[in-house]
This record gives structure tokens, sequence and C-alpha cells, in this order.
């Protein structure tokens, strides 16, 4: 994972190039703004999956390159043709915020030099939006206009593992939109398969 924070020329970067590649629709301004609130550096979680600096691009990287091949080898139909890309590469854009580094030190016996240094990460209590996918669709949505299918897509990507008092709201939007479904299929993949 390269610098991405560091310095002023964010469209330069590799990551960048790759995220326009996968979503070219994406604006400079888009880009800054992902650049500059830690998208390309914050974990995609604080102790699971992709819990190390820069997962949680990795982990959206490869869940939008999974859905993309899910969509071609399943044929699946989206209200628009961008999102694959825009969901995977974004469903999670609320953990920009969500974890603060953190550096465990473990000493000699004597405690005179460090013997091991671990780094950690564990969650912020001083966000100001909680949640996880309305979280997301409210970030996402301040950014780029989204469609009903992409919003359910984000809000509902977690599942079965959302809230149980959510679940008839969540098998509602499988059944108007059956893409809610493979959104959370390529996340298990991602996460749970790959471990990123």
């Amino acid at each position: 994972m390269s610098e991405v924070n560091n310095g002023k020329n964010f469209l330069d970067n590799e990551d960048i190039k790759i995220l326009k590649k996968l979503y070219p629709e994406i604006s400079d301004e888009f880009v800054t703004w992902l650049c500059e609130n830690g998208y390309f550096t914050a974990p995609a979680s604080h102790k699971f999956h992709g819990a190390y600096e820069g997962g949680l691009y990795d982990h959206s990287f490869l869940v939008a390159n999974t859905l993309i091949d899910l969509t071609e080898k399943n044929n699946l139909k989206w209200q628009n043709k961008r999102s694959p890309a825009v969901i995977g590469l974004f469903h999670d854009i609320c953990k920009v915020d969500l974890y603060k580094h953190k550096q465990q030190v473990f000493h000699t016996d004597e405690g005179d030099f460090p013997m091991d240094i671990v780094d950690q990460w564990e969650y912020r209590n001083d966000t100001l939006l909680k949640g996880h996918g309305d979280k997301s669709v409210m970030i996402l949505a301040s950014l780029i206009q989204l469609t009903e299918e992409e919003v359910m897509c984000i809000r509902y990507h977690m599942g079965a593992f959302t809230d149980k008092e959510e679940w008839n709201y969540y098998t509602r939007a499988v059944r108007t939109y059956p893409n809610v479904l493979w959104t959370h299929h390529a996340d298990m993949t991602a996460a749970h398969i790959f471990g990123v």
C-alpha cells in the first residue's frame, strides 16, 4: 500500500489510478475527499479481516472485483452499470473514521528497552455518525448521487448480520433488489474466504 495521504499530488498515486480504472466516472474532488479522510489508510476492521493500515481499501477493492465477476458470470442486471464498482468500493466507507491506531509496547523483563511493538486498532467513540450500512449510505450520498438499488445494496450488505429487528426490511430489500444478496455474498467472500 502506498502512502496516499503524504503530499499534495493525490491523483498521480498508483492506488488512485487503479480506483479510476475500476470507477472511471469518479471526480477528482471525490478522490481528494477519500485521500483526506483516510479511505486508503484505514483498516477494514479492528481485529478481524483487513485489520491493518490500508485494509479498508484492499477489502473494498476485492469486494468490487468480486461483485463485478459475479455480475458477469451470473448475468446480473443493475439499475446503473457502474453499480458493482461503486457498491463494492464504498459499501464500507463508514470506516474512514471508525478506528484509531494504537501501539502496544512489550518490554524485556528488566523493562529497559522494547522487546516488541504490536500495531493495533481500536474503536473511536467520538465519531459524528453511528451505524454501518446506514452510515455508509449517508456519507456516500453526500458525495455522489446513488440509485435506490445502490442504497439498498450498501445499506443491507451485512445480510442477516444486521440487527434482528431489521430482518423484515432486509428481506424486502432482497425481494425488491436481488443484487442486495449478491452484494452480501461478495462482501463475505472477501472477508471470510480471502480474509481481507
